[in-house]
């Protein structure tokens, strides 16, 4: 695989671990009890799908929850945003400790927690209730964050990028379900079956795949949540790939939620009036992202990182031309969407194989990635909503090519590879 700057990555190694899978003979990449890699893939995956629907879980049931408390729609809203805060926190707190506890341990505690957290969600007796189980479940829905890397490890180089986008697929189809699916089930049986589904799901699902993860031979280290905070700035300053790879997709994963996070308001508006069930069907061209993803680590494998992202930026901005357009047209709206996914994605899959193999700590340098993305997220759709209530949609669209065209130019930012 190629860098920004042409040069192969070798292949990943990190303090403590297992050699690579492609240095270790027949058995390399079988876990504990000999399964098989492309079986310990597909259980990643599949836990990956499922854990990281808890994130989101919230949001298209959010009339049903306020109904079911007799409060506003508007009261409860506030616990979508309690949620993004618990996965900001899990990352910051669990995802680096990937470097130093082993995963099996933190694989299998993590989702009794979640489990544990949405039995409590389903049980609650009042919004601030549910919004502290909302906090701890999303706190330990970072097992994402804790197998990709895992993955990442035991690749062989040649093949990384192409594991990496299947697990990525995952996690985006586990979005996907978690706002289309969730909001049916939870029309049809009540809100709170839907939290006690997704703990049974959790707890079976993650138990099962900390069981099928591999061993891994630590060397004795003190680990702590506040160590691996503070390694963070000494990390990004010591690496120019990583640098890159966080500012490229920020500006993604900005544009992106710009648009994406204010689509409801346009689509709900004067111009479309269409009703909020409707509106939440857009949510299926998010499945764009999981048709592309595999495909994504394949041609970052062939092509090069620096090229995908090159092609993913190109994707974002033609889809950037037509959600402006789609203020006329619907048409150009859905073409948009299916657009800005399939580059969101590409360049997820390219960076963060990039950031992956750009230190010897890749849980931590993984965990400045994704809060990288998160917080220019945030950031966008915080003001993607002022704008969209001074200028309308051209203002949306105006904020979404500031943040494409910060991102384009990251690699200036990025200073010049460290030593």
């Amino acid at each position: 695989m190629t860098t920004a700057t042409g040069q192969d990555v070798p292949p990943l190694r990190t303090a403590g671990s297992e050699p690579a899978a492609a240095d270790r003979g027949p058995a390399a990449g079988r876990g504990c009890h000999g399964t098989p890699p492309a079986v310990l893939l597909a259980v990643v995956t599949l836990c990956t799908t499922i854990t990281v629907a808890n994130v989101y879980l919230a949001q298209p049931l959010l009339g049903l929850i306020a109904r079911s408390f007799g409060a506003p729609a508007s009261a409860a809203g506030w616990v979508a945003s309690v949620a993004q805060l618990g996965y900001a926190a899990g990352l910051l707190l669990f995802a680096p400790l990937g470097d130093t506890v082993p995963r099996r341990r933190l694989v299998g505690g993590l989702s009794v927690v979640a489990a544990a957290a949405l039995v409590g969600a389903g049980t609650s007796t009042g919004l601030p209730v549910l919004a502290a189980a909302v906090f701890a479940v999303c706190a330990a829905t970072v097992i994402p964050q804790l197998l990709v890397p895992l993955i990442a490890e035991r690749a062989p180089a040649a093949d990384r990028a192409r594991q990496v986008g299947i697990v990525v697929s995952g996690l985006f189809t586990g979005v996907v379900a978690a706002r289309v699916l969730g909001g049916l089930a939870g029309q049809a049986y009540g809100w709170r079956s839907v939290y006690f589904g997704a703990a049974v799901l959790t707890l079976i699902v993650g138990l099962t795949t900390a069981a099928l993860l591999p061993p891994e031979a630590r060397a004795p280290r003190r680990s702590s949540p506040l160590r691996a905070i503070a390694s963070l700035p000494r990390l990004l300053a010591g690496s120019a790939e990583l640098r890159t790879a966080c500012l490229r997709q920020a500006g993604l994963y900005g544009g992106w939620s710009a648009v994406w996070t204010t689509l409801a308001l346009l689509l709900t508006g004067p111009r479309y009036g269409l009703s909020t069930a409707a509106a939440g069907m857009f949510g299926l061209f998010g499945l764009a992202s999981s048709v592309v993803a595999p495909l994504a680590g394949r041609w970052t494998g062939r092509l090069g990182a620096a090229r995908v992202v090159a092609l993913s930026y190109g994707a974002v901005a033609l889809s950037l031309l037509l959600f402006w357009w789609g203020g006329q047209r619907i048409a150009a709206l859905c073409a948009g969407a299916v657009l800005v996914h399939a580059g969101l994605v590409a360049g997820q899959v390219a960076n963060q194989t990039r950031a992956l193999a750009a230190t010897d700590t890749p849980s931590t340098a993984n965990t400045a990635y994704v809060v990288a993305a998160f917080a220019a997220g945030a950031t966008a759709s915080a003001l993607a909503g002022a704008a969209f209530g001074r200028w309308g949609w051209p203002g949306v669209c105006a904020v979404a090519v500031l943040w494409v065209v910060m991102g384009a130019l990251a690699p200036l930012a990025g200073g010049r590879r460290a030593r």
